[in-house]
This record gives structure tokens, C-alpha cells and sequence, in this order.
């Protein structure tokens, strides 16, 4: 397990964090949830949402995609008690992969204290909760009241499901093999960036979407300053170091590609952006996503020639005003 915890001060620049109180306890409403007496299912999740206000009706409607629990209509219990038992041999294998999450309460208050560092008026998430719901379920979500870590896409990468042919047809291996516990800190620490600065690059052009989503990168850093490179791209090793390699070489790919840079073509620009096992036209080495790679080198560099600019400050800088005031030129 690749834990978080690194003293505060072996970075260069790293602030001191240690001082800023949070409070992250996970509750568990997994196994709560999977408690629950079946065969009296009414009473049972009537008791649940007493446990768990502010969490039973988000997983019912939000997750589940039912009606909320009610006297009027038993289609939700007849849900919930159907996923029970669906689902229960998940519960029952990872279940002692998480029986102990110390480990994941120790590397988030570390990241909630780097947040409250940086954005000390960002009202952190009250509750942080797990649960189980179908695999096509947020890994983790934000809900009203709680940070939802959703343990059906952490049970590792050789979990049957997930090598499955059913399994492989939503999640593919180069998108499976991050199903693995040391992505949750990073997965939560993500969608906490996103809540505190929404994507708004969209019919933006490619080189501006780039950059944007390359400020992501750049911030989830700054949270979780000892993160390895490899959880925070998702990337693994060798495509790491192929892009290191070949920082040039893939700049002038995007040079050479008759003003791709500028496109909005949402066909083009999915080459460049999102989930893929490869970027089409470079080797198969190549990760998918090159493009948030090459926005986070941009505002790497664009940090370095403005020392003294806060995260807030960056975030909020256009994109076209980065690409034009650094001159990225790689090698």
C-alpha cells in the first residue's frame, strides 16, 4: 500500500500542514447496508435511514435509481433487497480488503489539510461514507452531505468481474488495472478539485482543454504533494517514462498536425482527451489522455516563470493567456 503520508516538509515548497485540524472518520454504510434483514426489508431500511440520514435516499435514488424509500410504493424495498442479493458475493469478497481503513482515514485528512490550506473557505465534505452499488456506480461521488467512495471499483485488477467479458465491455483492462485501493485517495482528492473548480473547457480548443485539464493534475499535486506520478495520471511506468523521453518529440506531433491544436472538433479532440489505451498516431507505448499530460508540462512551466502564484490564482487564469506567456518549447 502506497500511503500518502510523507513528513510535510520533505518537498521543496511543500507548506506545513499539520497544524490545520479536519476530521475524517469513514462510516461504513456498506456493511450496514448489507445487514439488513431481507426478509423484513421495510422495517429493516426504515432503521437504516435513521442510522444514515443523510446517505440512505441519495443511495436508493442516486445509485440504485429508485424511488425513494416510502409507505406508498415498495418497488425500492423490492430493489434494495434484490441488489442484496446480487451483490453479496462482492461484499463478501473485498470485504476483507477494507475491513481496516485506517490507512485511507490517515491519507485523506492529509489531503483535506493541503485543501484547507490552499481554499481555507472550501466547506470540506461532513461525512465520508462507502458503499457497494452496481459496477457502472461513481467510484466516488459528492453528495449534499458526504464524500461517496464507492468499493465495487476498488476490489482490484484481477477481480473476476472486471476480466470478465461482461466486465471488460464497461471497464477495459487499461481502465481496470487502476481498480486498485491506492487510486481512492487520489479519485476523492479529484472530485473535490472538480467541485471547487468545475470543468468549463468544453467547445473550448484543443490546446485550451489541454491546459485546463492539465490545471486538474496541478492542483490534485498540490493536495497530495507526495503523490506518485503514476496514481496521479493513472499512466503506468513505462508510459510515464516514454513521455519523459519524448517530451519534444510529442509537442511537435501536435505542431506537425495541420493546426490540430486549434481544433474544436470533438472527434479530434477525443484522441487527445480522455480514456483511451493509446493516443492514435503515436506508438503504442503512448498513453491515452496525452493531451492533459502535455497541459500539466504547461502549466509546470507556466508555475515556474510566476513562482509567487497561489493555486486559486492559477486556476483561475485563462488558458490562452498560460499557452501565450509561456512559450512552451520542450526538447
Amino acid at each position: 500500500m502506497i500511503l500518502l503520508t510523507a513528513s510535510c516538509g520533505s518537498k521543496k515548497n511543500t507548506p506545513d500542514v499539520s497544524g490545520i485540524a479536519v476530521n475524517v472518520k469513514i462510516e461504513r454504510f456498506d456493511k450496514a447496508f448489507f445487514a439488513v434483514d431481507t426478509n423484513n426489508i421495510k422495517l429493516s431500511l426504515y432503521k437504516l435511514t435513521q442510522e444514515f440520514p443523510y446517505f440512505t435516499n441519495d443511495f436508493v435514488v442516486n445509485i440504485l435509481g429508485m424511488p425513494p424509500l416510502n409507505d406508498t410504493s415498495i418497488t425500492s424495498f423490492i430493489a434494495c433487497r434484490e441488489f442484496i442479493s446480487t451483490y453479496s458475493s462482492l461484499k463478501d469478497s473485498i470485504e476483507p480488503k477494507f475491513k481496516d481503513l485506517n490507512w485511507l482515514e490517515k491519507d485523506l485528512r492529509y489531503g483535506f489539510q493541503f485543501v484547507k490550506y490552499y481554499f481555507p473557505k472550501y466547506q470540506l465534505p461532513q461525512k465520508v461514507i462507502t458503499y457497494i452499488g452496481p459496477f457502472d456506480a461513481p467510484s466516488v461521488a459528492i453528495t449534499p452531505s458526504a464524500l461517496a467512495i464507492g468499493l465495487q471499483l476498488y476490489a482490484g485488477k484481477n477481480f473476476s468481474f472486471y476480466t470478465s467479458v461482461q466486465g471488460q465491455e464497461i471497464y477495459p483492462t487499461y481502465i481496470s488495472r487502476r481498480f486498485e485501493s491506492p487510486y481512492i485517495t487520489v479519485n476523492c482528492i479529484r472530485t473535490i478539485a472538480e467541485d471547487l473548480f468545475p470543468d468549463k473547457s468544453e467547445n473550448k480548443p484543443l490546446i485550451e482543454q489541454m491546459i485546463d485539464k492539465g490545471k486538474y493534475w496541478y492542483l490534485i499535486n498540490k493536495f497530495l504533494p507526495e503523490i506518485p506520478d503514476s496514481l496521479l495520471t493513472g499512466y503506468s511506468q513505462k508510459q510515464l517514462i516514454w513521455c519523459a523521453s519524448n517530451e519534444g518529440l510529442i509537442w511537435n506531433y501536435f505542431l506537425q498536425t495541420n493546426n490540430e491544436l486549434y481544433t474544436i472538433d470533438p472527434d479530434i479532440i477525443k484522441n487527445y482527451i480522455g480514456e483511451a489505451p493509446n493516443t492514435v498516431g503515436m506508438p503504442d507505448v503512448s498513453p491515452g489522455n496525452i493531451g492533459q499530460w502535455v497541459g500539466w508540462q504547461i502549466i509546470k512551466k507556466f508555475e515556474e516563470k510566476n513562482p509567487s502564484i497561489t493555486p486559486e490564482e492559477l486556476m483561475n487564469t485563462a488558458a490562452k493567456k498560460i499557452f501565450e506567456e509561456t512559450k512552451y518549447k520542450p526538447k
